[in-house]
């Protein structure tokens, strides 16, 4: 797997983000530049075929020569969750034990790893899916983790006394109550992405904390917080920061144990960036035809 490399890429992905200038005028970045060509096929959901399609081309920046071609499901899947093992490390709290993943596909996979890789501490993780055998063969296929791995009937089920909460949905309407969060709660909420689709409901994102990826684009982009916007529940400025800002020490991250933190990503292309190169570095040290897992 080359996730845990993308997870250490990751804080260099996010300090680009929040670049410094050179001394000659240039925004700081590293050695390698990337193309993502990707489109979204929500019908291909339980068909045995990703709903994102797509490659990431890699070029080395130097001279522009191309490096890698890269399956952009695969970059896509590890870089979200990369980017939520970082928020988790700073915002969840350090003695975390159950997590909970509302949702049981490609992310729900991807998020208990990094999460675990963040907090390895977990000793419990619970699963929701809208289809109760999906989340059923999500557990099945855990039973050599070494920890429980349960599925359940509820997304308040899910989410009791959880320390760590992912939303891994394409939902079009909110699977997360924010009654049902307790107090010290650490969410990250990931699948909503348009303004029609909706993971965590409007008291979630008003108990909450809020930190986002880009602060840009969650203004514009995932219903999650588009919503309450329109509502007049929320202001512009209940957007705490983007995560890259609380790793740099600019903005402040958790304040109390009580608190609930809220972490909305939609995806950076730097993110992509590093993930690809992560994969590519590892892919460069094996034998020749094999491929890095994600």
């Amino acid at each position: 797997s080359y996730l845990p490399d993308a997870i250490t890429a990751n804080p260099d992905a996010i300090r680009w983000w929040h670049p410094q200038t050179d001394p000659d005028g240039r925004r700081g970045g590293g050695g390698w530049m990337a193309t993502k060509v990707v489109s979204v096929f929500p019908s291909n959901s339980g068909t045995g075929f990703s709903s994102h399609q797509g490659v990431v081309l890699l070029f080395e920046a130097g001279n522009g020569s191309l490096k890698c071609i890269a399956d952009a499901h695969s970059v896509t899947a590890t870089r979200t969750a990369a980017a939520s093992a970082i928020a988790t490390r700073l915002l969840s709290r350090p003695e975390s034990k159950v997590l909970a993943l509302l949702g049981s596909g490609t992310q729900a996979h991807m998020h208990l790893k990094a999460v675990r890789i963040a907090r390895p501490g977990i000793t419990e993780v619970r699963v929701w899916s809208r289809k109760p055998e999906s989340a059923a063969a999500f557990a099945a296929s855990y039973k050599q983790l070494g920890i429980p791995v349960v599925a359940v009937a509820t997304p308040r089920e899910c989410v009791a006394d959880a320390d760590i909460i992912c939303t891994v949905t394409p939902s079009t309407t909110p699977i997360l109550s924010g009654a049902d969060v307790k107090a010290g709660a650490h969410i990250n909420a990931v699948g909503a992405c348009f303004p029609t689709q909706r993971e965590v409901d409007t008291e979630t994102v008003t108990r909450s904390r809020l930190f986002v990826d880009t602060r840009e684009a969650c203004l514009k982009e995932p219903g999650d917080i588009v919503t309450p916007l329109k509502e007049g529940t929320i202001q512009e400025h209940h957007i705490v920061g983007e995560v890259g800002q609380v790793l740099m020490g600019r903005i402040e991250g958790r304040r109390t144990q009580e608190e609930v933190t809220l972490f909305k990503s939609v995806g950076a292309a730097v993110e992509d960036l590093c993930a690809a190169t992560a994969l590519f570095q590892q892919a460069s040290t094996q034998p020749e035809g094999s491929f890095p897992r994600m």
